[in-house]
């Protein structure tokens, strides 16, 4: 059970302080045993996605979000027969008394392969790295190596992984570096370049691609790497009928000191010691519309934080798409950088 979390007395615990244990666990499942470590439930990030997607809060007990009658066995045999028969992460092993003894996850199968999506993909490389100094005066930020690859070739096998093979880049600072990269690419991209001639934020060069898509397409900052399900991303904006899905990771920071909240004539509000704070941030990552790029002005400087929000006021559909945390990584800074070669590589 090395690969699995179990969260004993689960209804004393919030959803935030679950997914943090979902972050850490290799199989994206909690499995969540009561006082007397009985299993009652368990619980997935999709599980969590749903309800947050459904009006819940981080602040609400895990256990309003659990599956409350999870699938077991009592044999090996027996979970080895349940697991191959449906579409399950785990089957748990439990002794007459409930009490888990063992977790069948199926580990010597193959993984499946991934439901081909086949949209095209935009990114935006057009942007100076600043935050990347002195790196970016040499290499355009989307070819800052992240151990034997650049970050924008790790984003691309990303993609490619979902059959997702057309790939829009939108280039300026350094173009002609990053076009000579790929030129020489020994695995042969299927690349169409537009060219900025002055920036126009991480939205406005959208404009160039006016007539250029006819359906749906991830649009995708150069420096952030999303390894979530993209298939599901993409089910929930089209069931929803959404014009722009943002996806966005949830971050749970611990306070590190007692938070007071104070009140009229300096009266003590509230009290919290060491707090965990909750919240979403927006990934840089978009499904979209085509319809969308026919309401950008052409060779006007706008972020697409400032498009989705014209959207919005028009009355189109806009969403969140919540992913977690570890589904997201970001190299924008140089300690990120080196967080992402290590999630990417190990130590």
């Amino acid at each position: 059970m090395d690969n699995f979390d179990m969260l004993v007395g689960s209804s004393l615990f919030l959803i935030s302080e679950a997914m943090q244990r979902i972050d850490h666990n290799a199989k994206g499942i909690l499995f969540l045993p009561d006082e007397r470590g009985i299993l009652a439930g368990c619980v997935t990030d999709g599980d969590i996605r749903r309800f947050l997607l459904a009006g819940g809060k981080m602040s609400d007990n895990i256990m309003q979000a659990a599956n409350r009658k999870p699938k077991f066995a009592h044999t090996l045999t027996e979970a080895k027969e349940m697991y191959h028969g449906q579409d399950y992460v785990a089957i748990p092993i439990i002794d007459k008394e409930g009490k888990i003894t063992d977790i069948y996850s199926g580990e010597d199968q193959k993984s499946k392969e991934k439901t081909p999506l086949n949209i095209p993909v935009v990114i935006n490389a057009g942007g100076r790295g600043t935050r990347l100094d002195p790196f970016t005066r040499v290499l355009p930020k989307p070819l800052i190596p992240v151990g034997d690859l650049p970050i924008i070739e790790h984003i691309m096998k990303e993609y490619q992984l979902y059959g997702c093979n057309e790939f829009h880049i939108i280039v300026n600072y350094k173009r002609e570096l990053m076009k000579a990269y790929f030129a020489d690419n020994d695995n042969h991209y299927n690349i169409i370049w537009y060219d900025e001639k002055n920036p126009l934020g991480t939205g406005g060069g959208l404009s160039l691609l006016r007539g250029k898509l006819k359906d749906t397409f991830f649009f995708a900052n150069c420096d952030a790497l999303l390894t979530a399900n993209y298939e599901s991303m993409l089910k929930f904006h089209r069931e929803n009928g959404n014009i722009i899905t943002m996806i966005c990771a949830y971050k749970n920071i611990n306070i590190p000191y007692g938070v007071v909240e104070m009140g009229i004539n300096g009266t003590i509000k509230d009290m919290r010691e060491k707090p965990l704070i909750s919240f979403l941030t927006n990934t840089g990552i978009y499904i979209v519309e085509p319809e969308v790029i026919n309401d950008i002005e052409n060779n006007v400087p706008i972020g697409f934080p400032d498009i989705v929000e014209k959207e919005r006021q028009k009355g189109k559909r806009v969403a969140v798409f919540p992913v977690s945390e570890k589904d997201w990584m970001d190299m924008g800074q140089l300690p990120e950088l080196e967080k992402m070669r290590i999630r990417l590589y190990g130590e």
